[in-house]
């Protein structure tokens, strides 16, 4: 339960700078403890929930259950989308992207948008597969391409 095969990678970013506005995509953003992601519209509102990932294997599920041939990430609405690590094993991990470590603090249950979004059904489509929430440890900047990587929790004992 404590490995993880691999790594994996941000490919996809995106900022809400108002409240249900349209997505901004992004190849970078700023983000720290205290404020969250600079320019969010969620921006120091939350410290459980200051970022929310997306696997992007998900997106073709959901697109099969909607019907739909392909899902665009900014609908899902979250802030990145991960390729290549299972998110659901980091929900309670830390974790490190790029250099900025982050505390996976849950799952990322869809909202009633997910209705308007898809029609009837979209909520349902998205269940258990909206990714994951997190809280930002360390300051820094993500960008895409960003290698997204479990954090060693062991810790060293020291040698007396």
């Amino acid at each position: 339960m404590d490995s993880l095969p691999g790594t994996g990678r941000i490919v996809w970013l995106g900022l809400r700078t108002q409240k249900r506005g349209a997505i901004t995509h992004a190849q970078s953003f700023v983000v720290s403890p205290e404020d969250g992601i600079d320019g969010d519209h969620y921006q120091a509102r939350s410290r459980k929930r200051q970022i929310t990932l997306v696997q992007s294997e998900h997106l073709e599920v959901i697109a099969n259950f909607v019907g739909q041939s392909i899902i665009r990430p900014e609908q899902l609405r979250r802030n990145a989308v991960v390729s290549g690590i299972n998110l659901l094993a980091l929900a309670k991990r830390r974790f490190r992207v790029g250099t900025v470590e982050l505390q996976g603090t849950g799952h990322c249950h869809p909202c009633s948008r997910m209705e308007e979004t898809f029609g009837a059904g979209g909520y349902n489509a998205v269940r258990g597969h909206g990714g994951i929430t997190a809280r930002i440890l360390s300051a820094g900047t993500i960008h895409l391409g960003d290698q997204v990587a479990v954090v060693n929790e062991v810790q060293a004992v020291p040698v007396s």
